[in-house]
This record gives C-alpha cells, sequence and structure tokens, in this order.
C-alpha cells in the first residue's frame, strides 16, 4: 500500500526585497564557505532505512539495498546490470542479484541462494510469466503472481521483506548471500527455472525459496517442501534429495522453536515436510534446496502473523538457524 503525505499548504507569495547587490553576493560567499565546512566535518552520512511495522523500508544508506535493521551490520547488496527485465539487460535474461560478499564468522566462505518468491511486478506482465518453461518432467508457467491476504497483502511482498531480514542475519554470521530478486529487479519473474539456474551458478551451499500458502480458511501453519526423485529432460535431483532432506528438516525444527508455530494441519501429516516432484525451482537444482510456505495467507490467524513486521523477524531468525546448523553440521 502507498502512503500520501500531509497536505500543505500553498506558500504565501514572496515579496520583493531590495538588496544591495554587494551586499547579497557577501552572504552568498559566506554561505556557500559555511556549506562546504559543514559537510568537511560531518561527510555524507545518509539515512539509514528502518521498517514499520508491516515491514516497509524508508531511507537507504548510501549504496546499498533498502533492508531491515538486524543485531549486527551486514554488508549491502548490489543488484548485477542484466537482472531486469526489460530495462536495459542486454539480452533481456534475468540475473542473479549479488549479495553482500560475507566476513569473518562461522559461514565465512558459505554462498546461501536466497529465492524470495514470485515478484510485485507479475502482475503487470502476466503473458511473460504465463510463457511454458522446462522444468524438467513437464512444462510449467514461467512464474505466477502468488497469493494474497484478504486485507491484499501480497506474497511477492512478504516474502522479500523476510529475504532481506534473513539476509542481514546470514551475513552476519559470515556467509555470502545471492538472491534471486531485489527491489525492483527483475521487473517480473525471474522464471522458475531461471531461479534454480541462478543457485547453481553461484555454486550455493544451501538455497531456500521463500513463500506463503494460499489455502483455505482453517488451514494453518508451515511446511517446507523437499525435492523428491527427479531424472528426467534437464532434471536430476538425485544428488541432493538427501542433503536437501537433512536442510529442511532442520529449517523446520529451528521455524517451530523460534516462532513457536506448529506445523501445517492439512500437508506433511503434522511432519511440517512435503516431498514433491511438480516444482522446476526443486527439480532443477544442482545444490541442496528447499521451499518452506511460512503460514497461509487465507487464514486470518496465519495472516495477522504474516503482516507483522515482530513476526517475520521471528520467522526469518528460525530459518536462518536452520541453515546455519545445516552448513555447520551441527
Amino acid at each position: 500500500m502507498s502512503y500520501t503525505g500531509p497536505d500543505f499548504d500553498p506558500h504565501e507569495p514572496r515579496r520583493p526585497r531590495r538588496v544591495p547587490l554587494a551586499v547579497a553576493l557577501a552572504a552568498l560567499v559566506a554561505g556557500g564557505l559555511l556549506g562546504w565546512l559543514l559537510y568537511e566535518v560531518t561527510g555524507d552520512s545518509g539515512a539509514v532505512g528502518r521498517p514499520d511495522a508491516a515491514g516497509a523500508v524508508s531511507g537507504t544508506a548510501p549504496g546499498s539495498a533498502s533492508r531491515p535493521p538486524s543485531s549486527s551490520t551486514a554488508p549491502s547488496a548490489t543488484a548485477s546490470p542484466s537482472a531486469s527485465h526489460g530495462a536495459g539487460g542486454g539480452d533481456g535474461k534475468p540475473g542473479g542479484v549479488s549479495g553482500g560478499s560475507g566476513g569473518t564468522g562461522p559461514l565465512a566462505g558459505r554462498v546461501v541462494l536466497v529465492d524470495p518468491g514470485h515478484n510485485q511486478g507479475n502482475f503487470r506482465h502476466t503473458g511473460e510469466i504465463g510463457r511454458p518453461v522446462d522444468i524438467g518432467t513437464n512444462r510449467k508457467e514461467c512464474d505466477t503472481t502468488g497469493t494474497s491476504t484478504d486485507a491484499g497483502y501480497t506474497e511477492a511482498r512478504f516474502t522479500l521483506d523476510l529475504a532481506h531480514r534473513l539476509r542481514a542475519l546470514l551475513e552476519a554470521q559470515g556467509a555470502t548471500v545471492r538472491m534471486t530478486r531485489d527491489g525492483d529487479s527483475p521487473a517480473w519473474g525471474p522464471c522458475v527455472d531461471e531461479r534454480a539456474r541462478i543457485g547453481n551458478d553461484a555454486h550455493a551451499d544451501a538455497a531456500i525459496s521463500l513463500h506463503a500458502d494460499g489455502a483455505a480458511a482453517g488451514d494453518r501453519g508451515f511446511h517446507v517442501i523437499l525435492p523428491g526423485t527427479v531424472h528426467a529432460g534437464g532434471a536430476d535431483t538425485r544428488g541432493i534429495v538427501g542433503p536437501s532432506r537433512e536442510l529442511g528438516e532442520r529449517v523446520a525444527g529451528s521455524f517451530v522453536r523460534v516462532t513457536g508455530d506448529a506445523p501445517s494441519n492439512y500437508l506433511g501429516g503434522g511432519t511440517g515436510l512435503v516431498t514433491r516432484t511438480d516444482l522446476g525451482g526443486l527439480n532443477l537444482s544442482t545444490v541442496p534446496k528447499v521451499f518452506i510456505e511460512c503460514g497461509n495467507m487465507r487464514d486470518s490467524k496465519d495472516a495477522a502473523q504474516l503482516t507483522s513486521g515482530a513476526w517475520r523477524q521471528k520467522a526469518a531468525q528460525g530459518i536462518s538457524e536452520g541453515i546455519v546448523s545445516f552448513l555447520r553440521g551441527s
């Protein structure tokens, strides 16, 4: 939702003043010198973005992408030049959005792919996202618009905010984080096959795709989707099924512990784990990867949590701890 600023009364018309030219020039020079001195003393510090209760971020530090604050300062992210559809992106193919280069910490040298599901721009590019792509077992649409709460809070907005929070936590542990999209880049998508390819090309040690479900009211809870065994067309998940299950189990366990939420009451038989072979983002991955459906946007109780910035921070913490545990083997 966009907010309109307050209305302001129109300015009173200025009355002309007669100031001698010499006095005006002297004031101009003095003001310029004062401004220069202030700049030299203070520098260009910029504004730090802070999330509101709904997770919207206002203000950005120079040269960084908007992201919510964390307990630790994380490197800023920059988008690669090819990461925008139809906006000077060369051949028009989406590229990965780079995260911080990682630092010191237990995950130094490890790469994590964070994939915020869907894209706000998909609503304006239905033709592009409806284009079929090969997912190994068959062909499916490039992407979808995703779901939303009854009040209109979209899944794409939710997943991007959660991704920013997760990225900050992982970078604080020293990981290098790659994202499939960030902010308005790319303008739509990427397609599901490209989302998998970004993680593969990054040689990610772990990859996670963030989502929220659109099930019937009364269906509650989260579930983690694991890749099933697929060996067809361009898909071969045989090498990642085992490690992906371990990743999923650790993420599910830490998600319950940190958020206090129960696993899905409508999928997974109470385990919070579901195996699927019809998702291109999993079928085409060559690195350990899972999806997480963090709750049901169509249930009022789940929706109240998904739209809470405080809850999203806990969700990011739970996911982060699962990934850290998987990568450290502890």
